[in-house]
């Protein structure tokens, strides 16, 4: 015997929908107004917002667009999120310098919880006293002189490297740029992790796919209280595989580093001196292998980034 619905999956989809816009003007309408002093926004949709401005191309892309039209200093709202972009040189001094300490947080997305590892990091990782402990260790015990020197003999090496290369091509065409960036790449992963990483072009073009994907606007990003929508996101299944493959590569990174003998601490790279101190157990925020993996990766990726940045430019 079959069972009649009284109504199709369609009529079920539209009516959910219906009603969730519903939910949210309610209770956008019962919220209490906090923001008092905003800059000026742009006309607006209910419950998405500004979203329908930037649609179309790249985010900054479309961000310019907007500030072009409306104006360099703008509040969006960008379905749950709120956010003010600055595009003029003035009001971005302001932020980046004079304002830096209240503005130094980054927003939380799949993406960055993901792959940057929760903002375990120093990069990513909100301004707190976590972060001040990472920079400590970074200037006392990276950034020293006696470490500093003790890299010259990497330059040296790589710069022969480099020369070499140039040499060999016998008079042929030499793309210098990919040259370069292989070069300064060389240079900061021996210096960053003892020597240039065994699964690196893996690990490159994770970073490359991890950026192209969590660089986005995603929709559950700007609905975080949806969990719906948070549990059909295809990008954050996307990018827990590619997170599941990238740890085996840095296990394997951390373990080697605990099982090479060393009897100095000098001329350290940032795995050792991390993983002396997670052994020490002195630190107030003690280190766990999650934090080396993150630092690990973000170093890597401001490699990339640094490097992307000098071709574009």
């Amino acid at each position: 015997m079959e069972i009649q619905l009284p109504f199709s999956l369609t009529t079920l989809v539209l009516f959910s929908s219906f009603m969730f816009l519903l939910s949210k003007i309610w209770k956008k309408s019962k919220s209490p107004k906090i923001y008092e002093k905003l800059p000026p926004s742009p006309p607006k949709l209910p419950v998405i917002g500004h979203i329908h401005h930037l649609v179309g191309g790249l985010p900054h892309q479309a961000l310019a667009r907007v500030t072009k039209k409306f104006g360099p200093f703008l509040h969006l709202q960008l379905g749950e999120i709120s956010m003010v972009v600055v595009s003029s040189r003035e009001t971005a001094k302001e932020v980046l310098k004079v304002q830096d300490p209240a503005c130094a947080d980054r927003p939380e997305s799949i993406g960055s919880k993901i792959m940057w590892y929760d903002a375990k990091d120093m990069v990513f990782s909100p301004y707190n006293e976590f972060w001040r402990q990472l920079r400590k260790i970074c200037i006392l015990e990276l950034l020293s002189a006696k470490n500093v020197k003790s890299f010259g003999s990497i330059r040296q090496d790589e710069v022969s490297r480099l020369i070499k290369s140039v040499r060999s091509s016998s008079g042929e065409a030499v793309n210098l740029t990919e040259k370069i960036f292989g070069f300064t790449s060389s240079i900061t992963c021996r210096a960053a992790f003892g020597k240039v990483m065994r699964d690196r072009d893996t690990v490159i073009t994770m970073l490359k796919n991890a950026v192209s994907v969590a660089g986005g606007f995603e929709l559950a990003d700007l609905f975080p209280s949806n969990k719906l929508l948070n549990a059909l996101s295809w990008n954050k299944h996307k990018l827990l595989r590619m997170r599941r493959k990238l740890d085996t590569i840095l296990d394997d990174i951390i373990e080697e580093h605990k099982l090479k003998q060393s009897g100095e601490f000098g001329g350290e790279d940032i795995v050792d001196v991390m993983i002396r101190m997670q052994q020490n157990g002195e630190l107030k925020f003690p280190i766990t292998n999650e934090n080396i993996r993150a630092i690990i990766f973000v170093s890597d990726f401001c490699i990339i980034f640094c490097n992307l940045t000098q071709k574009i430019g």
